[in-house]
């Protein structure tokens, strides 16, 4: 059962099943982030948020939905970020580089959370994973903020691209949120500055992209990945399969 979202209330106004499902994912990132992930409890969370266990069930199957829940938040959040920089900017790396820092910036006060709960997020068979099922519509959203950053450029796209760049992007963003988890820097500057070289070098590999003869290294590039990465793999032909008689 995924968890449970009622979507926009009205009006402007949250309703109050908005707000109980919001008040408590708020109390389950602050217990995670005081006694980390493993430590907290269901019905720690619900007792500190004043509502009954059942009730927490309700909106949350589990502790790993809430975490959905958090993905799910700050893929909205970063959705709404961006709306300036891709309005304002043409330039690819420019547009590219605001992304990545809006990101850094939302998730700037879960840093030290983040830090506790990567060791389950690395386990692949893991829902926290980023490529596991129960992250789809988190990973979706990001992947369509690329879709958008390439729509809105300035530079050449090939038309044979434009379903493979997108989500090349989102894994180079998954190698910044990756390194921004060990950046010990202060106010991570140094991920802010390979958010930056970074874009900067994705930008070149797309304008460098308009040549025919490199096309077929990114398709290589991107079916090495759709095919071996959890989550992002096709169904492959099963080799033992025979083809049907004539």
């Amino acid at each position: 059962m995924p968890a449970k979202n009622d979507g926009p209330g009205d009006g402007a106004t949250p309703s109050k099943s908005e707000q109980t499902r919001a008040l408590i994912l708020e109390t389950a990132m602050r217990l995670f982030q005081e006694h980390g992930y493993d430590r907290t409890t269901m019905r720690a969370i619900a007792r500190e948020a004043g509502v009954s266990v059942g009730n927490a069930y309700y909106y949350f199957e589990g502790k790993e939905h809430l975490i959905q829940g958090f993905y799910d938040r700050i893929a909205a959040e970063h959705q709404v970020a961006v709306r300036e920089i891709l309005a304002r900017e043409t330039d690819l790396e420019a547009r590219l580089a605001g992304v990545l820092k809006a990101w850094l910036d939302i998730a700037a006060p879960y840093h030290e959370f983040a830090v506790q709960f990567f060791k389950n997020a690395a386990d692949p068979d893991s829902p926290l994973s980023p490529f596991s099922p129960e992250s789809a519509p988190a990973r979706e959203e990001a992947v369509g903020i690329h879709r958008q950053v390439l729509a809105g450029t300035r530079t050449k796209v090939p038309e044979d691209l434009k379903d493979a760049l997108p989500e090349l992007m989102w894994l180079a963003q998954m190698g910044l949120v990756l390194y921004w988890i060990f950046d010990r820097t202060e106010g991570r500057e140094r991920s802010y500055r390979l958010a930056e070289r970074g874009a900067r070098l994705t930008a070149r590999g797309v304008a460098l992209a308009r040549f025919r003869a490199l096309r077929p290294l990114v398709r290589e590039v991107h079916e090495l990945f759709t095919d071996f990465l959890p989550g992002m793999a096709k169904a492959l032909p099963d080799p033992s399969a025979r083809p049907p008689a004539p």
